[in-house]
């Protein structure tokens, strides 16, 4: 049994419930499904509930400013539905969710995909210990339960993600036993146009990030242009080794290593709608290609928040409003001349907000050793346990790509379905055989894109939709 809707949204993130704003206000038929108990995403998460607690002023400004979108959101009379899996999309548009043991299907006039980021794949020798995680892993535990660790922790990574998990830690009262900045020699002064045009745009942002580093630089110890992270132990992380630029290398003790490297938008679902994709090389990683309002190569499927490129929370919602536009114009709701002008002035912010992303991609762009581990036996597949070495060794039988690699070693068969080790595995065929890594290409996304048993599979068709 498949229900139909005119816009379903796939994510209730900034992206997607500034969408389902915008397209009730003209009168859509909208489903906003997500697989969280509640929405705001991953940047937004629980903010309803720890907005105003003592929680909200340690994640800050940025974070409780969510709690107002969620609250337009639930008042726009969308319909939502939470805790639901999109394991299939499919043109029409059409969608497959899991929700309470029951699978749906679900068409649409459109669908807008609001799937957000996921955190750069960094593999290295021992990133599959215990006692080795994301800092977004990290931060989701803070948002969603106000947990901290309860030792020193070490925190290995760049970006504006690594520095202000760390700020919101030594708030909730956690310690850092260092940080390992891994931001090579040389980025601000190669890039010190891109860092005079973000000032000038979006000050405000910058003097953000400076005011973490400096608060950073003064309470622990801070170790710059890391080159190489090592995380060494038995059962579990009991030490970690690290190098910098300059030749020095420690090994310290250890009981939690927090890394991050960046976000990469989340293509899972374009990709197995066959959407043609783009290479971004300032922020290394593939992204949908789209129209001036976020519509794919696919008619009627669209995409929008940090799916569409990283960009933030203010950049994803006017995205998302964006998108609602055009689609409440190609259902007939709105005028594309309206569409058009009521578009202007958010195009205009939009580009505001995206001003500093210039200087922070080539400022934290990752360094070699994130795509290319120096040690080849560090894990490549998480999933299927498979080494840099196997996939070389694949390399050097011809010129595989990695649908080759995946059908003579398993990588990316596993329960992720590729995600942690396709740009992985892209950039070390790559590397071997000469090639750029766009030319390389990922896996082929099959289905299902998200885990399901066979019991929830059972229920299609039946006729037991979920509420």
């Amino acid at each position: 049994m498949s229900r139909r809707v005119d816009l379903l949204i796939v994510g209730a993130g900034p992206a997607g419930m500034s969408a389902a704003i915008i397209a009730r206000r003209h009168g859509m038929d909208v489903l906003v499904v997500d697989e969280q108990i509640a929405p705001g995403g991953q940047i937004w998460r629980n903010v309803d509930a720890v907005s105003a607690t003592s929680l909200g002023a340690v994640l800050g400004k940025a974070y409780t400013e969510g709690a107002d979108v969620v609250s337009r959101f639930r008042a726009s009379g969308a319909r939502y539905q939470p805790r639901t899996q999109v394991w299939q999309v499919e043109t029409g548009p059409k969608a497959f969710v899991t929700c309470g043991g029951v699978a749906t299907a679900i068409e649409a006039g459109c669908l807008l995909l609001a799937t957000g980021a996921q955190e750069r794949p960094v593999p290295f020798p021992g990133w599959t210990l215990p006692g080795v995680m994301t800092v977004g892993a990290a931060q989701i535990v803070l948002k969603a339960s106000n947990q901290i660790p309860e030792g020193p922790v070490w925190i290995a990574g760049c970006g504006p993600l690594a520095l202000i998990y760390a700020v919101q830690l030594l708030k909730s009262g956690g310690q850092i036993a260092g940080f390992l900045d891994t931001t090579p020699p040389g980025r601000v002064s190669s890039n010190i146009s891109k860092w005079a045009k973000a000032t000038l745009n979006a000050p405000i942002d910058l003097m953000k990030g400076m005011s973490w580093m400096a608060a950073l630089q003064r309470r622990v110890p801070f170790v710059r242009h890391v080159t190489e992270i090592e995380a060494i132990g038995s059962e579990k992380i009991e030490r970690l080794r690290y190098v910098t630029a300059s030749g020095e290398s420690k090994v310290a003790a250890a009981s939690l290593l927090l890394v991050h490297e960046g976000v990469v938008p989340t293509i899972h679902p374009t990709l197995a709608l066959g959407c043609q994709h783009i290479w971004n090389s300032d922020q290394d990683s593939f992204a949908p290609e789209l129209d001036t309002w976020g519509e794919t190569s696919e008619p009627n499927v669209f995409v929008a928040g940090d799916g569409a490129g990283i960009g933030g929370a203010i950049a994803a919602c006017l995205r998302g409003e964006i998108a609602a536009l055009r689609i409440a114009a190609k259902a007939g709701h709105i005028s594309d001349a309206k569409a058009a002008t009521a578009a202007k002035p958010i195009r205009m912010r939009l580009k505001r907000a995206l001003a500093p992303r210039a200087f922070l991609d080539s400022l934290y762009r990752p360094r070699p050793a994130v795509f290319m581990p120096t040690d080849t036996a560090a894990i490549a597949c998480r999933c299927e346990e498979i080494s840099v070495a196997r996939i070389l060794a694949q390399a050097g039988t011809g010129h595989p790509g990695p649908n080759q690699v995946k059908a003579f070693t398993r990588a990316g068969m596993g329960p992720c379905q590729g995600r942690q080790c396709n740009y992985t595995v892209a950039h070390v065929l790559a590397a071997s055989e000469g090639r750029p890594v766009p030319d390389v290409g990922l896996y082929r996304v099959r289905p299902p894109i998200k885990p399901l048993t066979l019991d929830e599979l059972s229920t299609l068709g039946t006729g037991g939709a979920a509420s």
